[in-house]
């Protein structure tokens, strides 16, 4: 069954299922924090989205479904961007500021963000590599 996949649509493949596990990480993450930031709901709609989006298309390349999972993979690099940035201020909130390295251990997760900033990358290069 896997003969003869492109690495492309291996890789696609591989971002749906990462995107599925992050959703479930990131859900997990703000419903912990009551979701007290409107944003916080942003990756919990968005990325099971693009999980089912990128798992579909590996198994079903139509024309219409690679624009749809272009303009999620470019949301999902602008919105893991500004999630860092909302992140980054979270942890200056904390208690004794930047300045108090636990709070980069115990306040929202700078780097998990960018690894959807990343993930979202990875499909736009698979997407348009071939």
């Amino acid at each position: 069954m896997w003969h003869g996949w492109p690495i492309e649509r291996v890789l696609i493949l591989f971002a749906g299922i990462a995107f599925a596990l992050l959703a479930v990480q990131v859900t997990l993450f703000h419903s912990r924090q009551n979701f007290r930031h409107w944003a916080m709901w942003l990756p919990v709609i968005e990325l099971p989205l693009f999980a089912v989006t990128a798992i579909v298309l590996s198994f079903y390349n139509a024309g219409w479904l690679r624009w749809v999972f272009a303009l999620w993979m470019l949301m999902g690099v602008a919105g893991g961007v500004y999630g860092a940035y909302l992140h980054t201020v979270g942890v200056g909130q904390r208690v004794g500021g930047y300045g108090q390295s636990q709070n980069f251990l115990v306040g929202p997760p700078v780097i998990l963000p960018l690894f959807m900033t990343a993930l979202s990358a990875l499909g736009l290069i698979a997407l348009f590599w071939g």
